[in-house]
């Protein structure tokens, strides 16, 4: 009796497993159909539009634009790569490019792109160009009016191809004749590091594409044989991620072998790994301090959270900007290319960092970042809190500075480009970077630049000001506020030489910057950044306070 109740039991088993196989077999083929089905709607579209549309379509814009829309409603990192775009992609990957090596942007009162800014050691900085020099042709095509796209798109080309290039300099009457080599522009992952008070390294880490665990190693290499370092700083800032084996062997530096780094989930197999460290660290010991901002993100916040969860390095800054997600390329016919999200990554904790569910859109299409009453618990090895969903929260925060409104109106009319410039015209050489410092007299030569230039800027103070103002009269407060009023406004009232010396510590700052850039390059930019840096601050105080930095790093007892 009790063989026959199990041979039922089995019977009725088999029959409702095969009834869930059936089912989810015809939800699949309705699924397939439903894929099959909108295709040949889009390649019938495509025809008609194609036949009948009252003008002639031009199919690789229209198809293009019918992929962009298609892929805008998926996150922002799934990206289609046509044949001729594949440069594009391979500078993303390798981080490198052919081209003169040099940032370009828009004068709109010159209606010309200018130099920026040429990296040194390449083609553009050893011919000779400038920050300030005005691009007028490239191979005879006139670039009046030109986008800083077009110009680039003409600057680069092919590794070793050479162009003519005419440029105008300010304070030199005729036009100057260039021809230059492309070459593969790789720009250096750690374009600066060196040693702090307190026998603190420091290492500016500026991308993860090409092969920055090679530099990075170098440099670390170098700061302990060398300059005896007792504590590391690794800034992280502005780091958009790139590869995700570079930032594992990084990490591998710092903790023992066989410690999971990065695991990574997707919907297929394939996308789904786990990635340890596979070789023996270099210093499991020394204490570390990572600087974040909003621009850290994806293997920078791999490097960082990772350190984090094992409780390898304390995070100093802001909160990071919070992507958790993986892609690879895929190739397509005809030589094209999609980089596809194939996958979200997890750290040491379990925690995905991913801020936005591109999934979850609003009525609009909206997105937002998840809320952190949404957010999960985790915890590092020693046991601290840490949260998921939303990029990686510092364990000391600090507090960003607010530049004044003039600033960005300073940037915006290239007030301060245009005056390192002439200063560049008149002083042949600068202090080293590390001492460089602007005198009283050229702050009032900039002064004046900017006084005889017509400059012109809002104050929110003013804006905020007439709201009020109207706001008192609407509900009858400014009558018998009028003398207050008229005091408060003669108080506001709109004073330039006023706000070139309120705010002077400021502007001297983007001043010193700017020119200091005309003589170090990227290497003196950051000496320069460094000598006023809250963050730094922050690293360096908790790696002078051994006890303190330890207590960070530990689980509060009770």
């Amino acid at each position: 009796m009790k063989k026959v109740f199990n041979t039922q039991k089995a019977t009725i088993l088999c029959v409702l497993l095969a009834g869930v196989l059936f089912f989810s077999f015809l939800k699949s083929d309705r699924r397939s159909f439903q894929l099959a089905k909108n295709i040949e709607v889009f390649n019938a579209i495509v025809k008609e539009l194609d036949m009948f549309y009252v003008d002639t379509l031009d199919p690789n814009k229209t198809v293009q634009a019918g992929i962009d829309a298609m892929l805008m409603s998926l996150d922002p990192y799934t990206n289609y790569f046509p044949e001729e775009n594949q440069s594009e992609l391979e500078q993303m990957l390798r981080g490198s490019y052919g081209g003169i090596g040099s940032l370009i942007s828009y004068n709109r009162k010159l209606k010309h792109t200018v130099i920026a800014e040429p990296y040194e050691g390449m083609p553009a900085q050893l011919i000779g160009l400038k920050a300030g020099d005005v691009i007028l042709e490239i191979d005879g095509k006139d670039m009046t009016g030109q986008t800083t796209t077009v110009v680039s798109e003409n600057l680069r080309g092919e590794v070793n191809t050479s162009f003519n290039l005419k440029v105008e300099r300010p304070g030199v009457e005729k036009p100057i004749d260039f021809t230059i080599v492309r070459k593969s522009i790789q720009l250096p992952t750690v374009p600066y590091y060196g040693s702090m008070e307190g026998n603190v390294g420091y290492i500016n880490l500026n991308s993860f594409s090409g092969n920055p665990s090679k530099e990075f190693k170098e440099a670390f290499l170098d700061l302990k044989k060398n300059k005896q370092i007792q504590s590391l700083v690794i800034d992280l800032r502005g780091n958009g991620g790139g590869l995700l084996d570079e930032a594992i062997e990084i990490v591998n530096f710092f903790v023992p072998r066989g410690k999971t780094i990065v695991t990574t989930k997707g919907k297929l197999k394939q996308a789904s790994n786990t990635y340890k460290t596979r070789r023996e660290p270099i210093d499991t010991e020394i204490p570390i301090a990572i600087l974040v901002d909003g621009g850290t993100a994806s293997s920078s916040e791999i490097l960082a959270g990772a350190l984090q969860d094992l409780d390898r390095a304390v995070i100093v800054g802001t909160r990071t900007f919070g992507k958790g997600l993986v892609q690879v390329p895929r190739a397509l016919p005809y030589g094209g290319t999609l980089k596809v999200t194939t996958s979200k990554y997890y750290i040491p904790s379990g925690r995905c960092v991913q801020a936005i569910d591109y999934a979850q859109r609003d009525e609009e299409g909206n997105l937002s970042r998840i809320p952190d009453s949404l957010t999960t618990v985790f915890h590092t090895e020693a046991g601290r809190l840490v949260r998921d969903g939303g990029g990686i929260t510092p364990d000391i925060t600090v507090n960003k500075t607010k530049f004044p409104n003039i600033l960005y109106y300073l940037l915006n009319d290239n007030l301060i480009f245009d005056y390192a410039t002439k200063y560049a015209m008149n002083h042949p050489t600068i202090a080293p970077a590390e001492s460089f410092e602007l005198t009283e007299a050229n702050y009032n030569d900039f002064k004046t630049l900017v006084k005889n230039s017509d400059f012109k800027y809002d104050q929110q103070s003013e804006k905020l000001f007439k709201a009020l103002k109207e706001a008192a009269e609407f509900e009858g407060y400014l009558t018998d506020g009028q003398e207050e009023f008229a005091a408060l406004e003669k108080k506001l009232s709109h004073n330039l030489d006023k706000d070139l010396d309120y705010f002077a510590k400021d502007i001297k700052m983007l001043l010193c910057n700017e020119i200091v850039k005309r003589y170090y390059y990227q290497r003196g930019a950051i000496i320069q950044q460094l000598k006023d840096d809250n963050d730094l601050k922050e690293a360096l105080n908790i790696l002078n306070a051994l006890e303190e930095y330890k207590k960070v790093l530990s689980v509060a007892k009770n």
